[in-house]
């Protein structure tokens, strides 16, 4: 077998080191809206995350949305936390593959295409 061959052959057996692409969004949204969603290469050893917070004081409630990558330990959190006045439920879930955290609400699609409807319409004028 020749040299060339053998190299070639060497490079195909070596494991890929492929980069993760998870979606993430600039700043958290709320809910019924989702966020404007961007690919990112994640650092080696992260997962993609999607995380849901809900926070409730009496009848009012928020909902917010955040996706990007995210260290193994932190996948599968669920937990508390006090922030802006009101009590908020978080639950972190991953993914390991290519832009697997593209989950949203079950309104987002309707509200996205409203939000693009009035900016077309916007721009128009």
């Amino acid at each position: 077998m020749s040299k060339l061959c053998r190299a070639l052959l060497f490079l195909c057996l070596l494991p890929a080191a492929v980069p993760l692409f998870c979606y993430t969004c600039v700043f958290p949204t709320i809910s019924p809206l989702d966020c404007i969603r961007f690919p990112m290469k994640c650092p080696p050893g992260q997962l993609c995350l999607s995380s849901r917070a809900v926070g409730e004081r009496g009848d009012f409630r928020v909902v917010l949305y955040e996706k990007s990558c995210v260290l193994p330990p932190l996948c599968g959190l669920t937990g508390e936390k006090y922030a802006m006045g009101l009590n908020f439920t978080f639950t972190n879930e991953c993914c390991s593959t290519h832009l697997c955290n593209t989950a949203t609400g079950p309104t987002a699609p309707y509200w996205r295409g409203m939000l693009l409807t009035l900016l077309i319409s916007y721009s128009v004028w």
